[in-house]
């Protein structure tokens, strides 16, 4: 059985009504089944103190089904408080100790995937929006863009189910050995020291090595996390091999395409157009890195845009031509801001996509909750 803390999922319970999940305790004996109510605070910290979990595939199974039963206003209130939960529950299964490793990742990566599966474009938006620098967790979001990225490939190619959770589970771990030195390194303007070229020429061994020893068992992942940095020419690391998976190569290039989505110290974060020029340079037209260039687009989700007519917008999803999404202006011609954002279609002429544009740009700010409600908000 697959579980998470009662109170990694707090912000799924309300007081007073019934729950979604059954609830048991350190042992996993149940203590209330779904149904039943958490009557008040003092109650749900005594859950809290007592260790209390829930199982990943109900809670999955509640999520799912709250997607499709909840009211769009609710439903999408909750998802960004929801992806900042699960970015935290992400980074605590990568940190976890070999005996509890395997089951932590395999719960976290069905709480990220249920996220993804409601709202894919939302999805794409958080890899679109990353904050300057990173913060002090990039080196888990960057695991969780990667693996995104990952993802979509692999779905714009039609790979099988299983073959697509195997992508982003390799895409996810492939750096837990060096988390903090890539948010070290996110933020460092000097050069690279001997140590920390050392720590990152061995990480992929010392990321294969950690994963066997938290029970991963998949040969075809852990492959691809050790040669994720080898070249077709035999110049990469940590082996120097020329000949390597197909899977390998898909998580290189999302390493590569994600990363050059955020800023560093030492420069800013490129467009999606440019990582995606980048990309096409370096895979030499390689199919895996096309897919992945494509399931983003030229202007991906999040993208900020200004309009042949003048109007200011945000991305919410592709079109039918990969330079032709759809948009919701937030402003009006003269860049004076809407009260209710207006849909545009870029595929008509004057509102075709005339540049790409920072959030500083815009007249208003946008908040992470603005950004999930605009562009989810076209489930509803």
């Amino acid at each position: 059985m697959r579980v998470c803390s009662l109170s990694s999922v707090k912000n799924r319970v309300v007081l007073g009504e019934p729950l979604p999940f059954s609830v048991r305790d350190s042992a996993h004996m149940l203590l209330l089944a779904r149904g039943q109510v958490i009557a008040d605070e003092a109650q749900l910290q005594a859950l809290f103190r007592r260790g209390a979990v829930v199982e990943i595939d109900e809670l999955a199974a509640s999520m799912q089904q709250g997607g499709r039963s909840e009211r769009p206003a609710r439903r999408l209130a909750r998802l960004s408080a929801d992806w900042e939960q699960h970015t935290n529950d992400v980074r605590q299964a990568l940190a976890m100790p070999a005996a509890q490793l395997a089951g932590s990742l395999h719960g976290a990566t069905d709480l990220l995937l249920s996220l993804i599966d409601f709202s894919p474009e939302v999805a794409l938006s958080q890899i679109v929006r990353q904050s300057d620098g990173g913060g002090p967790h990039y080196g888990v979001s960057h695991s969780i863009h990667a693996a995104t990225a990952c993802l979509a490939a692999a779905r714009y190619l039609g790979w099988q189910p299983t073959d697509q959770r195997r992508a982003f589970q390799a895409a996810l771990t492939m750096n837990i050995s060096m988390l903090e030195l890539q948010a070290r390194l996110a933020n460092q303007v000097s050069p690279l020291t001997a140590k920390q070229r050392e720590a990152i020429h061995e990480h992929p061994q010392r990321s294969v090595e950690m994963l066997r020893a938290g029970g991963i068992t998949d040969e075809d992942w852990l492959d691809a996390v050790l040669q994720h940095h080898e070249l077709p020419d035999g110049s990469g690391y940590p082996r120097g091999v020329a000949a390597v998976g197909e899977l390998a190569e898909m998580l290189r290039f999302a390493d590569i395409y994600t990363a050059r989505l955020s800023s560093r110290a030492t420069r800013p974060a490129m467009s999606a157009a440019q990582a995606g020029r980048d990309l096409h340079q370096i895979a030499e037209a390689s199919p895996l890195a096309g897919a992945l260039i494509k399931s983003f687009g030229v202007f991906p989700p999040g993208s900020m845009v200004r309009l042949a007519s003048g109007e200011l917008g945000i991305v919410v999803r592709n079109g039918e031509k990969a330079h032709l999404p759809l948009v919701a202006t937030l402003t009006n011609a003269a860049g004076e801001p809407r009260l209710k954002p207006m849909m545009r279609d870029s595929a008509r002429e004057e509102h075709a996509v005339v540049a790409l544009l920072s959030a500083r740009a815009m007249p208003m700010r946008l908040t992470d909750e603005m950004v999930v409600e605009l562009i989810g908000g076209e489930l509803g």
